[in-house]
């Protein structure tokens, strides 16, 4: 994405307190090529799906709550129980958004969204331990509502219709017309773009429609990696994202990094210039894949213990 890409190697190109090992990304690439790393495929099992609008929707609701899944420190994560399995994060949240729906709650219609109370939306959720921002996430659903109702006939698919089958407009859209998703920060006085969760949307229509219907996008490798809290963590792992000595204790010692702070804006912007680098270097080697395909290959990695070792960094934030 243009406007992504540019403004994060500027970035990454002036950092103080983050930088990118090349040889350790040529490693990496290295086993990738090899076979022994495989991009996962759509997870069908925690996901609804109806092959239709009624997905769409769902998808939009799911990305728009998207963000901060770890507890405060001190207190149990979030979880629920899903078919005998004790799902926790992401999965947690695609899970019971999924519950919901067949359950009969509307949590994907727009007049429901817009008047949605902070009860139901617990109710909605369930599970047990502490999920941050519920506020936050009580705003960004009515904001959802409101908008598709007084723009867009209360269709979240009509979102992607406008976008003619770009991924990129679709995800500027979203930017422009829903404050939640407009993932802009600054860096020494320049505008930095990372529109985390409005590129993931349009991936996320792409996986679950496998690339056909609504998902169907003419530019998905003008996507880039989702700048979140656990491709830093993996990244960190396999030595490509290297930080200062402060940074590294902040991280370690579970210290917040101020949300737009020069620390957090470096590791986020790094973070997407790495993935590129990865694309860079497996396409030289003829394995052609998307930015998007190795940020999902990255965060899948990021669920092994293995790669939980040294923590994530710690921002109290809406956007990842």
């Amino acid at each position: 994405m243009c406007e992504v890409s540019t403004s994060t190697k500027a970035v990454a190109e002036k950092s103080r307190h983050v930088w990118i090992d090349k040889q350790s990304i040529a490693r990496f690439s290295q086993g990738f090529f090899s076979g022994k790393i495989k991009v996962p495929t759509w997870n069908s099992r925690y996901h609804f799906y109806d092959g239709g609008e009624e997905t769409v929707a769902y998808l939009i609701v799911l990305d728009s709550l998207n963000f901060c899944f770890w507890p405060p420190l001190g207190k149990p994560k979030w979880e629920i129980d899903y078919k005998s399995e004790r799902l926790s994060g992401y999965y947690a949240l695609a899970a019971s958004l999924k519950k919901a729906i067949e359950s009969g709650v509307p949590i994907t219609n727009a007049r429901y969204l817009s008047e949605l109370t902070a009860d139901k939306l617990k109710q909605v959720l369930g599970g047990r331990g502490e999920l941050q921002l519920l506020k936050n996430r009580l705003q960004i659903l009515n904001e959802l509502g409101f908008v598709l109702i007084n723009e867009y006939g209360g269709k979240a698919c009509k979102f992607v219709e406008l976008s003619e089958n770009s991924a990129i407009t679709l995800s500027r859209l979203l930017a422009e017309k829903l404050v939640s998703f407009k993932d802009i920060a600054e860096h020494q006085g320049d505008k930095v773009v990372f529109y985390k969760r409005a590129q993931i949307f349009a991936a996320d229509l792409y996986g679950a429609f496998k690339g056909r219907d609504w998902g169907s996008f003419t530019d998905m490798e003008k996507l880039t990696a989702f700048a979140d809290y656990k491709l830093p963590q993996v990244l960190r792992h396999l030595g490509i994202l290297c930080y200062d000595r402060t940074i590294q204790e902040k991280i370690d010692q579970k210290i917040f990094l101020d949300a737009g702070g020069p620390e957090e804006v470096e590791i986020r912007a790094n973070t997407i210039c790495a993935v590129d680098l990865i694309r860079q270097e497996l396409n030289r080697m003829g394995k052609a894949l998307k930015a998007f395909e190795i940020d999902w290959l990255l965060w899948s990695m990021g669920q092994d213990p293995e790669f939980k070792l040294k923590p994530y960094h710690r921002t109290l934030t809406i956007y990842y």
